[in-house]
């Protein structure tokens, strides 16, 4: 009998634990899920692209339309609670499979549009980064966007993104959305979120998603730059 109830209860561990727990998103807190919009047109010095309140406004590329695709294929089976894009054109484009296929209409949030360039818009900052303007190798060392000639200040654009990013959050408190926006703008958040340098989180590929929880304590990163949908 000794043997018996020995070799029942072998390997059995009743005692009281506690178990590693996945992250949990807060009740107020809001997932933000920032998606960078697809590749654009490609910007030639003869042609500049057309500009929307100063900002350069390109289309997408075709490789753009079909990574927007690939952004909806990813998305769509998740539970969204809404879309948001910007007031410029790239981001309502990579948005709007996603839209078809989950049936919301996209909103805009113009805060959360990119990084005004100033002398360097209409496609000319492609150029320049490309071709190693000293200016443009200036600008990764000191980490400040205002380098270039009449370009938006570091503290004025972070201003306007934390802006953008509070309005949908105190929305969408306790839900999920889907945001469309652009690398430096993304990137900004990512670095305000962490405390980061201001550039630290530039390196985005198009239609990468990153994901962002925001909570009226604090601003939490949960992703960076996944793009595993593109592969």
């Amino acid at each position: 009998m000794t043997d018996e109830h020995s070799s029942s209860t072998e390997g059995v561990d009743d005692r009281s634990g506690y178990r590693q727990i996945r992250f949990l998103r807060p009740r107020d807190a809001t997932e933000i899920v920032l998606v960078r919009h697809g590749e654009s047109a490609v910007a030639y010095p003869d042609e500049p692209f057309p500009l929307l309140e100063g900002h350069g406004d390109p289309p997408l590329a075709p490789e753009g339309r079909a990574q927007a695709e690939r952004v909806a294929d990813r998305l769509a089976g998740s539970e969204i609670a809404a879309i948001y894009v910007t007031n410029l054109r790239r981001t309502g484009e990579t948005a709007a499979p996603l839209a078809r296929l989950t049936g919301l209409v996209p909103r805009e949030e113009a805060d959360l549009r990119e990084v005004h360039l100033g002398e360097w818009e209409g496609g000319l900052y492609r150029q320049k980064v490309l071709e190693s303007d000293p200016l443009a190798r200036k600008m990764f060392e000191t980490e400040r966007w205002d380098t270039v000639p009449g370009a938006e200040s570091n503290e004025a654009f972070a201003a306007r993104l934390t802006r953008g990013v509070s309005r949908i959050a105190s929305e969408h408190r306790g839900e999920r959305v889907v945001v469309f926006s652009h690398g430096g703008a993304i990137g900004m958040i990512l670095a305000l979120a962490t405390g980061a340098r201001a550039f630290s989180f530039t390196a985005l590929d198009n239609a990468a998603i990153s994901t962002l929880v925001v909570s009226p304590e604090r601003w939490v990163v949960r992703s960076f730059n996944d793009a595993a949908h593109l592969e």
